[in-house]
């Protein structure tokens, strides 16, 4: 008997911890049209905003008084739009300050503390307005599920047997846990600029294991969502810099810094290797070149790429004399396949992580710092940054 009662209390305790930590799924946004001045959707609980370049929406679900893991996971897919393009997914956790939402939705203006040099705004956070922070930073690849039917199978090279259907992507967000539970705001932009554009899939997977809960401080966003932000090419002629305040004393102080360059013209930032070097409180805690050259990976997510034919040597095997011989051969290059400033099209941008340490209350500094290509007639030149601090 005393077996059996063991037994039975395995079985029950088994079955409530598997209970207890199965992950809930929020699937936040389905097959979301996001395009500039077409398809709305059928989703009445979305909001469009810019002619339906951002969308967001209210999400509500548990809090998790013990903490949880939480991954975020996006799909995206061309619905004619060909080109590659930035995109954003962020978070409004608190209703109480100005956001983009209410600048752009709401008739709101940017407070004069948010702007940077007199005249790109909001990008720093003031009194009254935070910078939205970002989930995940991705980059649209060049016409994914919408020409993924081998219409352009003259671009497609022979070591990819067809074109992915969509792209997908996935981050563990545990860091920004207090700003994704309770009721909150997810949005997502992309810098679509045709009636096609694309549509999504977005959701949010919580896993209701044990984890530290930390704050979470945004400090910078220079991504341009909305109607009176300037592309930011800011840092071609000021560093960056700001004072944030402390209200108390935090512990395990992490930096997280999200960052890629633009400006597709050759010579452009793009396609330039550039420093980005940050201080925090005149120390230089992160000095790095962001560079990916491993864009040729991604080939099978763009159809549409551009493609130029390269003469080139190769060594094969002849069949007539089973020898190596060299010939003189022509190979594709795609667009997608360039090295680039921290992305690839059809990459998503995880961030860089700086610890910090433990911080005293007050005014503390950031200063960011990238020597960048400033905009010059239609060279649009630029840099996405997005930093937030995450504390105990």
């Amino acid at each position: 008997m005393k077996s059996n009662v063991l037994i039975f209390t395995f079985l029950v305790f088994a079955i409530f911890s598997s209970s207890a930590q199965k992950p809930s799924i929020y699937k936040v946004f389905e097959k979301q049209p996001l395009n500039f001045g077409g398809e709305k959707g059928s989703d009445a609980e979305t909001a469009r905003l810019m002619d339906g370049r951002l969308v967001y929406k209210k999400v509500t679900v548990p809090t998790f008084a013990q903490g949880t893991d939480v991954n975020i996971k996006l799909t995206v897919r061309s619905n004619g739009d060909r080109w590659d393009k930035s995109g954003s997914v962020f978070v409004v956790s608190d209703s109480e300050k100005l956001s983009i939402l209410d600048i752009a939705g709401k008739d709101e203006k940017f407070p004069t503390d948010s702007y940077v040099d007199g005249k790109y705004a909001g990008l720093v956070k003031g009194k009254t307005y935070e910078p939205v922070v970002e989930l995940m930073r991705f980059m649209t690849p060049f016409g994914v599920g919408h020409y993924s039917d081998n219409k352009v199978k003259y671009r497609r090279p022979v070591y990819i047997p067809s074109w992915e259907k969509e792209v997908v992507w996935e981050h563990d967000i545990t860091a920004l846990e207090s700003v994704v539970t309770g009721t909150f705001y997810v949005g997502v932009w992309i810098d679509s600029w045709t009636a096609e554009g694309y549509d999504f899939d977005l959701e949010l997977k919580y896993s209701d294991r044990t984890q530290q809960k930390v704050s979470v401080l945004p400090l910078v966003n220079t991504i341009p969502y909305v109607g009176g932000q300037k592309i930011p090419d800011n840092f071609a002629h000021k560093d960056l810099e700001q004072t944030i305040q402390l209200k108390k004393n935090a512990k395990n102080v992490k930096l997280h810094y999200i960052t890629t360059g633009h400006g597709g013209h050759s010579g452009g930032d793009e396609f330039i290797k550039i420093k980005n070097s940050v201080y925090f409180n005149n120390t230089l805690v992160l000095d790095t070149i962001p560079w990916r050259d491993d864009c040729a990976s991604f080939r099978r997510f763009n159809p549409t790429s551009g493609v130029w034919i390269k003469k080139d040597s190769a060594s094969y095997i002849s069949p007539k004399t089973n020898k190596y011989e060299v010939k003189e051969i022509e190979e594709r290059i795609a667009s997608s396949d360039l090295s680039r400033s921290n992305w690839c099209p059809g990459s998503s941008v995880e961030p860089m992580v700086v610890s910090l340490g433990d911080l005293k209350a007050g005014a503390h500094t950031i200063k960011i710092k990238i020597p960048a290509t400033p905009v010059d007639g239609d060279k649009l030149n630029h840099w996405l940054v997005s930093a937030y601090l995450t504390y105990e």
